[in-house]
């Protein structure tokens, strides 16, 4: 079945409820489990800037240092043992190429339902995307708006 499992975490609800579920199923196969989150700047910043200033950069990595240490902590509470990684980058690309370093079999994410066809089409989609670069399965959480 599963020997490693990437768990993408970005500290959100449905970030959250991905990484407990990712952790019954490492806990169930007895894989080996890994956690990634991914410092980014909107592109929106690099468009209109040309770059991205480096203090704005090591905000975001300080950030999300502190996302990763939240994921890493709830699950060693619960007596896993993980791993964790800080990239920087664009999450497809982080997410896909830690995954091919790794030799991962499976790659767990968040996704928060979004019902209406303007907020799918403007927002995009990090599952929708990885899909088609992904080097292994993807397992995505759902977390449905309206029940939030």
């Amino acid at each position: 079945m599963y020997k490693k499992i990437l768990m993408a975490y970005n500290g959100t609800q449905e970030g959250r409820t991905a990484l407990l579920e990712c952790a019954d199923l490492a806990a169930f196969v007895h894989a080996e489990t890994h956690l990634l989150s991914v410092a980014t700047m909107p592109s929106s910043m690099f468009l209109t800037e040309g770059f991205v200033p480096e203090e704005l950069i090591d905000e975001e990595k300080k950030r999300m240092q502190a996302v990763l240490d939240e994921g890493l902590q709830i699950l060693t509470q619960r007596g896993f043992k993980v791993t964790g990684h800080l990239a920087v980058g664009e999450p497809v690309e982080e997410i896909s190429r830690l995954a091919r370093e790794l030799g991962c079999d499976l790659i767990v994410l968040g996704h928060k339902q979004q019902h209406s066809f303007a907020a799918r089409w403007w927002r995009g989609s990090v599952g929708a995307t990885l899909l088609d670069v992904a080097p292994c399965s993807i397992l995505i959480t759902v977390t449905d708006v309206r029940k939030s």
